[in-house]
């Protein structure tokens, strides 16, 4: 994981430079597992997130503010008991663990100063946030662990707190070279790097240690034979010291073509490569806060597009399959002729024709007289036959007609959803869900219905492309969705403009103000044709057309879909998505 001993060193550094001797004033548990301190110092006010949360366990400073419950916690109203108005009087890793304490001098009911202590062990799901008094003794945890669960130690109140177990590894403060080599020594030299310093120093991650082989060799899967031993453990040295004297590089790593984030650390991540957007933090609990943010944001963007995702993904499948069965039924109907020459041939040889002939064979004088046998029904006349094979032949016909006309339909709708699909990839805020919901309402593929069986009447809202700006200085326009991209291109731009889309893929709307000059140098059409790659449906390509044109050429059709237009007179730029502004 991401939070390991070294970014937990580098966080207890942190708050001990920001909050030693701070005063607590306010304490909050939003979550059962999250504890939340407010603490008052000379330099400002801080917020102290203590989380036992069994995927996102982490201690670091935040400026996120949640909602707390109406009535407080028993643990929370504890806390507030012995812990308001209290200094803090020091804050340490045990161990150089993944463990957070914070000692609290607070005067007691009795008048009396005395030193509490809350420590949050980060360990996965055996994450906790655990307040003692001066004597070790529980006085109560987020998460109470009994008998049941743990017959090695139990965490309940009146219990007497146990440090986790020790490991046997080499922790950052008693580290020397000596011992280190003579450890690294022992190993089998097929014995990878990586799972070798995860086995032996404290605080390791494999995050971290995958980083530091890459570092040192410049990939990550190393063998003990293939590097000098010597050289490799004055290299860990080195990062070692680093960590002791605290020069620490936070940072946090997003995946460079979904913006996703991957990862943070307090050293420098660079084992991703080109895959990845490396953002150096100022400190550590920007990096952590940040990272968390972000991971947050998606998962509700994710759950909060659920069901618009379902309801387009859903509309796109219905389309698919509608243009597959018409497709089908104009393939077959291009055969129609065949019926209309076995009428022809039979209206000429009626007078070789009996009712009740099951068959008969005439000279097809379409293709060079050639004999052609035509099946019958010997249940009807001969000119009953002549007729079903033109009614057959007209069917077909009206066949053809109809299918093209459902296809070309079925084609522009699922065009039209696709854009939709590409809109909901790159929403980034409920503001945006929102607009791409009002425009499906607009399409009729939400139904709103009020009291009464009336349709509702929806309050339209503001809708404003992202705004970029080129290295020469050019306003760049990026529609999000198709109300923006109608919104960008028929109403905000003017006629010497320069308007950008990518050549028959789902994405973006982008204009270039050019100030009325209608031309604009060519880094910056490349720039933008860039964006317009990147917020496409082509964004993980690596040659993407784009179409640019000024804006006078391009045109809206009158009752064309949201973010359908036509455009001429366009060149074709070829652009790596990965390289927009």
């Amino acid at each position: 994981m991401s939070y390991d001993g070294f970014v937990t060193r580098s966080v207890v550094r942190e708050l001990n430079q920001k909050l030693l001797g701070g005063k607590i004033d306010k304490i909050y548990q939003p979550e059962s597992d999250e504890i939340i301190l407010g603490v008052r110092t000379f330099d400002g006010n801080y917020r102290l997130l203590l989380s036992a949360n069994a995927s996102n366990a982490r201690v670091h400073l935040t400026t996120v503010k949640k909602e707390n419950p109406m009535t407080p916690p028993m643990m929370c109203m504890l806390m507030r008991k012995h812990l308001s108005g209290g200094r803090i009087t020091a804050i340490t890793q045990p161990g150089s663990d993944r463990v957070v304490r914070v000692d609290v001098e607070a005067v007691t009911e009795l008048g009396d100063l005395e030193t509490k202590s809350v420590i949050t062990e980060i360990m996965g799901r055996h994450s906790n946030v655990i307040f003692i008094d001066k004597d070790n003794k529980i006085l109560d945890s987020a998460k109470h662990v009994d008998f049941t669960v743990s017959k090695v130690r139990q965490i309940l109140p009146g219990f007497i707190y146990e440090p986790p177990p020790g490991q046997n590894k080499l922790t950052p403060d008693d580290f020397e070279l000596v011992s280190f080599m003579n450890l690294f020594a022992k190993q089998d030299g097929d014995a990878l790097l990586d799972k070798f310093l995860l086995g032996s120093l404290m605080g390791m991650s494999p995050l971290v240690a995958r980083e530091l082989v890459y570092k040192f060799a410049g990939h990550t899967k190393v063998a003990k034979s293939e590097v000098d031993e010597a050289k490799f453990v004055t290299f860990v040295g080195s990062f070692i010291d680093d960590m002791r004297e605290g020069r620490f590089d936070p940072c946090v790593v997003y995946e460079k073509r979904s913006g996703k984030p991957m990862s943070f650390s307090c050293v420098r991540l660079e084992q991703y490569g080109d895959m990845a957007d490396v953002r150096a933090a100022e400190s550590i609990s920007e990096a952590i806060d940040d990272y968390y943010v972000t991971r947050a944001m998606r998962e509700s963007m994710r759950q909060r597009s659920a069901d618009i995702l379902k309801l387009v993904n859903n509309n796109i499948d219905r389309c698919s399959k509608k243009l597959a069965l018409h497709r089908d039924n104009l393939e077959k109907s291009k055969n129609r002729d065949k019926y209309k020459i076995k009428g022809d041939l039979l209206t000429a040889n009626m007078h070789r024709v009996s009712y009740g002939m099951s068959e008969i064979t005439v000279e097809n004088f379409y293709d060079d007289n050639k004999e052609l046998k035509i099946a019958l029904d010997p249940t009807i006349s001969p000119a009953q036959n002549a007729q079903k094979f033109y009614k057959r032949y007209n069917k077909a016909k009206v066949t053809e007609k109809y299918a093209a006309e459902q296809i070309a339909e079925a084609e522009e709708e699922l065009g039209y959803l696709e854009t939709v699909l590409e809109s909901i990839t790159k929403a980034e805020t409920p503001h945006d869900l929102a607009e791409i919901k009002e425009e499906l309402r607009e399409q009729g593929y939400i139904k709103t219905v009020g009291p009464g069986g009336k349709k509702k009447k929806r309050k339209n809202t503001a809708s404003m492309p992202m705004k970029f700006t080129s290295s020469d200085g050019y306003e760049i326009l990026v529609g999000r969705n198709n109300k923006q991209n109608d919104e960008l291109t028929v109403r905000m731009s003017y006629s010497t403009d320069i308007w950008l889309h990518t050549k028959e893929i789902p994405g973006s709307h982008v204009l270039i103000r050019t100030n009325g000059t209608g031309e604009a140098p060519d880094r910056t059409l490349l720039e933008a044709a860039r964006l317009a790659a990147y917020y496409s449906k082509a964004r993980d390509s690596a040659q993407v057309p784009v179409d640019y044109t000024a804006v006078k050429n391009v045109r809206k059709p009158n009752g064309a879909k949201p973010g359908f237009v036509i455009y001429e007179k366009n060149r074709t730029l070829y652009v790596d998505p990965s390289n927009q502004i």
